[in-house]
């Protein structure tokens, strides 16, 4: 039972999130194997019908997702259904996740989102890429190449604005600094 409400705390507040997130939750049983495809088969049409089409979002049940995803006005959010994505993540509107089409034809693999990630409103990440733990993206942005851990990034195409310090070392404190405290 805590399996399917392990987005509820991160989406206080936030009834359509936690609806959707408890709905997306219930789906992913159908993505173990043909059988469970088969049983599942009505909630997934109910499942497609509700989420895609009438609260517009786009949440593959196959989808890889951690726990504690959030997601933030929960409108035109649009996921590739082989997306990764990390826990404790937060996903605000018009955000678009997916891979592109290369000149051959071929697709390419989708991204890998790291722990820890806010993905700020009309972002847009596409291609075989990874996104660092603890990366802040900004609106409006454009990401097509990797952003390592700790990143902040803006732009079209994103650049990185700054890469913050670890937390663990941050709370590495000397210890002449705690006997100056006393």
């Amino acid at each position: 039972m805590s399996y399917l409400f392990q987005d509820w705390e991160a989406n206080k507040g936030n009834l359509k999130g936690r609806l959707v997130m408890v709905l997306f939750r219930l789906a992913r049983p159908a993505s173990i194997n043909i059988f469970f495809r088969m049983l599942w088969l009505p909630y997934l049409a109910f499942y497609k019908v509700f989420v895609e089409w009438f609260l517009c979002i786009e949440l593959p049940h196959w989808t890889s997702v951690g726990k504690g995803l959030r997601l933030f006005h929960g409108q035109a959010l649009v996921v590739n259904g082989c997306t990764t994505i990390g826990d404790n993540c937060y996903l605000r509107q018009s955000t678009t996740i997916g891979n592109i089409i290369r000149e051959d034809g071929s697709f390419s693999s989708s991204p890998v989102i790291g722990n820890n990630v806010e993905i700020g409103a009309n972002v847009c990440i596409i291609g075989d890429i990874r996104v660092g733990n603890n990366v802040k993206i900004g609106a409006g942005s454009v990401v097509v190449k990797d952003i390592p851990d700790n990143a902040i990034v803006v732009g079209n195409p994103a650049r990185i604005i700054r890469i913050n310090e670890p937390v663990q070392r941050m709370l590495r404190i000397e210890p002449e600094f705690l006997q100056k405290l006393g």
